[in-house]
């Protein structure tokens, strides 16, 4: 299903129902911002205001549920006066688009995912959908990941369509399903099933790095270029059934068993690529004494005995972007303990580094666990993709980082995680993973984790910088 907006605002919530799937708060909110003029807010309150509310809106995900999203988002535009378009990728998947027109410059797009992960409200501290502000922070599932970058991104797009000044190039909000699963339902069926969204598009922010305050107190500002390859493997091992009281010299279940321990004996050998090594050489300026010199040249350091082994104790992250990884993460075998299955399979969650084709990479595998006899199949797998930093965006980022934070560095940075972008890389749009709001490390941690939040006070100096990254793009 497609819709299209610009609809009067009470219009939209009668005809579509919005009454019933909204709060009498989100409701209520948007009649009085529909009435009351803009001005009567500063741009970081109407920020917090809508992150509250969005906060509150159950996009978890399985199962989605994304287009409670789009009515969220549709009905702010409709008040606004802003065009929008949007499109369900399946039942309750919904994606909405808006673009601001502007010059020939290649377009420029703001694009988040509105789902987040499940949270537990046994382990939480308040209710993870609360969008609650206590002790100076905001509290949800999602105020980092990434419903507070998403609202980051609408405070920008709606203050250039309030200023009416003339844009260098279109902007383009983009707010997509399903990220959290895989995006197939969100990012990547919009680009398959839409291409005018993307169309022209030369620049692209999404999530993938932030303002960091690390534990010396030091500021450092991470954007995303590059990130691992998803290779998402299962090895199926198929073998004579039987009783388990009278095992065979082999059987499916000890042909994964064989496999697995293959994979988890031989770890792929490391290496160092060009992003990486430049984020190393960065987090060497403030590293501890232990590990500066290590960091300044890790394709020495790799070589050194030991060295690994205590990079991975030290910091699983950091260890992860020096080789090819893979986790041992499901099994599957017998449904009863005394029977021997004639199929049994184990699957891999691999991660590599975006230098190699992944039929390379599966060639690899398949050769490792060849002595087990178990299948290898390619469950799913991304291309690898790298920006680079010659574009005006990324100029912007460390231009007004330097000015509004003095003594702050820019740092390149590779994700072990994938994002949407990697749909857009290959779509050949330069994407850069960045949000400006400064987290602290142990913050870091609550992000997909328990208590996920945001400090109010970081959060409105994100929108502050966001919108000034940006204006320093689309305006001449």
């Amino acid at each position: 299903m497609q819709m299209t907006g610009n609809r009067h605002l009470a219009g939209r919530f009668f005809t579509r129902g919005l009454f019933r799937r909204m709060s009498r708060q989100t409701v209520l909110g948007l009649l009085f911002a529909a009435v009351i003029p803009a001005q009567a807010q500063s741009l970081d309150d109407e920020a917090v205001a809508w992150l509250q509310e969005f906060l509150s809106i159950d996009t978890i995900n399985p199962p989605g549920n994304e287009s409670r999203a789009v009515d969220f988002y549709a009905a702010i535009f409709d008040a606004e006066g802003i065009p929008w378009n949007a499109a369900e990728s399946a039942p309750g998947r919904g994606n909405i688009w808006a673009r601001l027109e502007g010059g020939d410059e290649p377009a420029l797009i703001l694009l988040q995912h509105t789902d987040v992960v499940p949270a537990d409200p046994k382990y939480w501290s308040t209710d993870p959908l609360s969008g609650e502000i206590r002790e100076g922070y905001i509290w949800g599932r999602g105020a980092l990941d990434m419903k507070g970058p998403g609202i980051t991104q609408l405070a920008t797009f709606l203050s250039l369509h309030r200023a009416g000044k003339p844009l260098n190039r279109d902007v383009v909000f983009v707010a997509t399903a399903d990220e959290e699963a895989g995006g197939l339902y969100g990012a990547g069926w919009l680009l398959e099933n839409h291409p005018e969204v993307f169309a022209d598009a030369g620049l692209l922010l999404n999530e993938g790095g932030s303002g960091r305050l690390t534990d010396k107190g030091e500021t450092l500002f991470s954007v995303e270029l590059t990130q691992k390859v998803p290779v998402w493997l299962r090895l199926t091992g198929v073998d004579e059934p039987g009783h388990g009281s009278m095992p065979y010299p082999t059987s499916s279940v000890t042909r994964v068993v064989q496999a697995l321990e293959l994979v988890r004996t031989n770890p792929l050998p490391p290496r160092i690529i060009g992003p990486v090594d430049a984020m190393f050489r960065s987090l060497s300026q403030s590293a501890d004494d232990e590990w500066a010199a290590a960091y300044a040249d890790m394709a020495s350091a790799i070589e050194e005995p030991g060295f690994m082994a205590r990079l991975q104790a030290e910091s699983p992250a950091l260890h992860a972007l020096t080789r090819d990884t893979c986790s041992i993460t499901r099994m599957s075998a017998s449904n009863k303990i005394n029977v021997v299955p004639p199929e049994s399979w184990g699957e891999i969650d691999c991660r590599i580094l975006p230098d190699k084709p992944v039929d390379t990479f599966v060639e690899e595998i398949e050769q490792l666990v060849a002595p087990s006899g178990v299948a290898v199949e390619v469950i799913m797998a991304f291309s690898p993709a790298i920006t680079g930093t010659g574009t005006r965006l990324y100029s912007a980022i460390t231009d007004i980082t330097a000015e509004r934070h003095p003594g702050s560095r820019v740092m390149p940075s590779v994700s072990t995680g994938f994002t949407d972008s990697h749909f857009t890389r290959d779509a050949g749009i330069a994407s850069y993973g960045f949000t400006p709001a400064i987290i602290p490390e142990s913050e870091m941690v609550r992000i997909h984790g328990n208590d996920e939040r945001i400090s109010e006070a970081a959060f409105r100096r994100g929108v502050d910088d966001h919108l000034a990254i940006v204006e320093a793009v689309v305006y001449d």
